[in-house]
């Protein structure tokens, strides 16, 4: 049986979708992959299917609409934790996460993390073709969210990431309410407060050369708003812990 799954969340990302694939099974042939589309207007979604008509290790899950980045991931897993995968792994569809370095993530995973983060910002990592202030930008929301959320990980804002069956079980995913830029930020508080091993690998993101992005300022602000509040609610939390 093929333990683990690639989850690719897709958006009218037609014109990615089958050189990612491609470069999947070049790099890491045992492994399945699940696209899941959210009725993109390009025609994403009836490309994954004519891709997976002729590929038994690729399948398309396909959802009514733009419902958000966080509801895509967990219906993914729901699906993927029913039929028994003991690995997932979250990969962007646009080419920024590249298929070449998941074997390095997967080691990790099989030596004993039980979350592996594909990080940017660790000794080995980088981010190639994105101007200054996206880069300061990246910096400084990672460097905000684990000063305010108490968490040591250099990259907790990136979505190169491996789940075992049993970090996911065990996380209280149902406390997990972000849709956006904030669910990968979300997850990671999560699991983290769960007392999982989490571990980061060095990766090299690369920025996109077709298609448009899906990152907005407004999306930013609403992630930013939402680890202020948890932030805030998790110092109330350990003030009124001291005091009593």
């Amino acid at each position: 049986m093929v333990e683990t799954l690639v989850i690719v969340p897709t958006y009218n990302e037609r014109e990615n979708l089958p050189a990612l694939i491609s470069r999947v099974r070049a790099t890491t042939p045992r492994l399945d992959v699940l696209v899941v589309d959210d009725a993109s207007p390009d025609g994403t979604g009836a490309l994954a299917d004519e891709l997976a008509a002729s590929d038994s290790q690729l399948f398309v899950l396909h959802r009514a609409g733009k419902q958000g980045l966080g509801a895509a991931y967990e219906d993914a897993f729901r699906w993927a934790l029913e039929r028994g995968y003991e690995r997932l792994v979250e990969m962007d569809a646009d080419g920024s996460h590249l298929p070449e370095q998941l074997p390095a993530l997967l080691d990790a995973s099989a030596a004993g993390a039980d979350v592996v983060l594909g990080s940017r910002w660790v000794d080995g990592g980088g981010i190639e073709n994105w101007p200054w202030h996206r880069r300061m930008l990246s910096r400084g929301g990672s460097a905000y969210a684990r000063t305010l959320l108490g968490m040591p990980y250099r990259d907790v804002t990136g979505g190169y990431r491996v789940f075992t069956r049993e970090a996911l079980e065990n996380m209280h995913r149902d406390d997990v309410h972000s849709q956006g830029y904030g669910f990968q930020v979300d997850m990671l508080w999560h699991a983290h407060k769960a007392g999982l091993r989490i571990v980061e690998v060095p990766i090299t993101f690369v920025e996109r050369t077709k298609g448009r992005s899906k990152m907005s300022g407004g999306i930013v602000i609403e992630a930013m708003w939402r680890v202020t509040l948890w932030g805030l609610a998790s110092l109330a939390t350990r003030f009124g812990a001291r005091r009593r």
